[in-house]
């Protein structure tokens, strides 16, 4: 008899899933127009700014107001469909592709019950993750714990993403790190809104993969404290392009000749400090770390252990908790642990005081 070592079986299922979406001529690598030029100093220049000198020392969240549409209505629940100007500076906003400008909200919220006595999640988007449905599905089941769930369509995704785009295939390496901070900006501001606005009792931040990333980014930097829970998440987008698969799928050859480089070894180094500002680590430790929960996979191809570790090891107090499976398994799977440590995460915030 054949024993199989399911471990081993994940991690290679992996690795199948990625040579299929990424080495065959199915759809384009990433990074196909190379690294962006100025925009990506700009981006440089400004991501450093995440970085306070002082602990603490967050810069506040704009306000938005969504222009809101109900999608549906039942006795217990709504769904709302919302949109507004993304709160991104002037230098910021110049850079997106103008399909990016205006940013788009789903809204499941549960009735009857006063948001005071409510938390709601944003839901952040792994990478491809266009719409709204998965992450919908992802939170509907907790409406009968009288959690909602906000999910955000990501800048580059979805209707915000650039006519020139294939899929989620980004253009150039600015692009990446352009996502990233217009999607910080917009979650940071529709937590202030669900806190000032809204009025709810807590409130959390969520993603997968890549969502689970700039979850960390956010948690790390809302001025309060949040329940903050990255699953399948790396601790930089260096070991997503540098280690896991999907260095199987970047345009290392067109990178190199943008910059004019010798080597590709060169530009897997100049990678490499590019998306080190990426690097959660480099960010501040969370308000309250114990509502921090990592849900990590045992063999996953994309995202080595070792990343997780330093996640957990730079802020103290935070929880990792394994699932069985590899990176692809463990997204289809796994969703009753996702959802179990949303709810434990909001479980360690305090309800917020009402005002009198």
């Amino acid at each position: 008899m054949v024993t199989v070592n399911l471990g081993t079986l994940y991690y290679v299922l992996d690795h199948v899933y990625g040579a299929l979406l990424h080495r065959t001529k199915i759809s384009p690598p990433f990074f196909s127009r190379g690294w962006g030029g100025t925009k990506l100093e700009l981006l440089e220049r400004m991501i450093k700014q995440l970085f306070p000198e002082v602990e603490g020392q967050n810069w506040p969240p704009t306000l938005v107001q969504p222009t809101w549409k109900t999608v549906w209505e039942s006795k217990t629940a709504c769904l709302r469909e919302g949109v507004f100007r993304t709160p991104c500076d002037e230098q910021l906003l110049n850079a997106l592709p103008p399909e990016s400008h205006t940013a788009r909200v789903a809204f499941l919220c549960p009735k009857s019950v006063p948001a005071q006595k409510m938390a709601c999640v944003v839901h952040l988007a792994g990478t491809g993750d266009h719409a709204f449905e998965r992450r919908l599905r992802l939170g509907g089941p907790l409406l009968k714990e009288n959690i909602a769930t906000m999910v955000l369509e990501s800048p580059f995704y979805g209707r915000r993403r650039p006519m020139l785009q294939r899929g989620a295939k980004l253009l150039c390496v600015s692009d990446l790190l352009l996502l990233g901070r217009a999607t910080i900006e917009e979650a940071r501001s529709l937590l202030h809104w669900l806190d000032s606005e809204a009025g709810f009792g807590k409130m959390g931040v969520c993603g997968l993969s890549m969502g689970g990333v700039h979850a960390a980014m956010v948690g790390s930097l809302h001025p309060t404290p949040i329940a903050t829970l990255p699953f399948l998440s790396p601790h930089s987008a260096v070991v997503a392009f540098c280690e896991g698969v999907l260095k199987h799928a970047t345009a290392w050859e067109a990178l190199r000749e943008d910059l004019a480089m010798q080597t590709l070894e060169e530009v897997r180094e100049r990678m490499r400090n590019v998306l080190s500002l990426t690097d959660v680590t480099r960010f501040p430790i969370p308000k309250n770390p114990n509502a921090v929960i990592f849900v990590a996979a045992t063999d996953d191809g994309y995202i080595p252990k070792h990343s997780v570790l330093e996640l957990q090891k730079a802020w103290p107090g935070s929880e990792v908790r394994w699932v069985s499976g590899g990176h692809v398994s463990s997204f289809l799977l796994h969703n009753g642990e996702f959802r179990r440590a949303i709810v434990d995460g909001l479980n360690r915030l305090q309800w917020k005081e009402s005002p009198l």
